[in-house]
């Protein structure tokens, strides 16, 4: 085989084997040097749905800013251990803190939102009862929705490599989340608002993006957003979907402000 079909094909190894290794959050705190037994919905996912043997190497994370690397032991007939031998560096910390409030729409376009946001660098996330909300039902606070989206969330971390997992907050109205904002850039994401981003002076360290559900943010609710500091902002000629809008504003400030740009 000639060398340079062979350094190909060596590549191309590692690059399966990467792709293979798995990667899953636990909420245990992590050490190297450590052997921790994990909780019983991590064991069965790399168990019986990931079908993971003896020996196999596994990537854990506990969202403070490293990936831990270690070997998997099955313990019984459901346990699963592993010990950890090594660590990565901290992850650096983004130059731009992104918080992202967003109006619930329904299942999965308010799912894809949560998911992108991970995936494109935010630091929190909020889901907003507004007045246009799709999802007004009691069903909107509880619980098993919120684990739903916090689920989201993780997932999003484990497939794009974050270390830190962002903070999904409580469901609360977009009232009481404007009040937070007095003091940080807050950005209010409004098809027929008159400035856009690039005409927007350096926010800090800080951004709030704002972004309604599927019929928009009320009048009511717009001036509010304004009162407690927000611009309003459009971005471009064309009116965006309620899943894209969100994704769009965060990765252009990440472009103009955050950890798009090269250092």
């Amino acid at each position: 085989m000639r060398p340079t079909l062979r350094f190909r094909l060596d590549r191309l190894i590692q690059h399966l084997a990467f792709m293979r290794l798995t990667r899953i959050y636990v909420e245990q705190a992590l050490a190297v040097g450590t052997q921790i037994t994990l909780a019983d919905g991590a064991a069965h996912h790399l168990r019986q749905v990931l079908r993971l043997r003896d020996g196999n190497p596994v990537v854990l994370f506990d969202g403070r800013g490293r990936d831990y690397s270690g070997q998997l032991f099955l313990e019984g007939r459901n346990g699963v251990s592993v010990e950890i031998s090594t660590c990565t560096d901290e992850e650096p910390l983004t130059p731009l803190n992104i918080s992202i409030g967003l109006g619930i729409s329904r299942g999965e376009r308010m799912d894809f939102a949560i998911q992108k946001s991970v995936e494109l660098g935010v630091a929190a996330i909020t889901p907003l009862v507004t007045d246009h909300c799709a999802a007004r039902s009691s069903g909107v606070r509880n619980q098993k929705r919120w684990d739903h989206w916090k689920r989201v969330v993780i997932s999003a971390c484990e497939q794009s490599g974050r270390r830190r997992v962002p903070v999904l907050g409580k469901v609360v109205n977009l009232q009481d989340w404007a009040a937070l904002s007095d003091g940080v850039t807050g950005i209010l994401l409004d098809p027929d608002a008159l400035d856009t981003l690039d005409r927007l002076p350096h926010p800090g360290r800080q951004i709030r993006l704002l972004s309604g559900p599927e019929g928009g943010l009320s009048k009511r609710e717009q001036d509010l957003a304004l009162a407690h500091g927000f611009t309003s902002v459009r971005l471009g000629p064309r009116i965006l979907r309620t899943e894209t809008s969100p994704l769009a504003a965060i990765a252009a400030v990440q472009m103009l402000w955050g950890d798009f740009r090269s250092s």
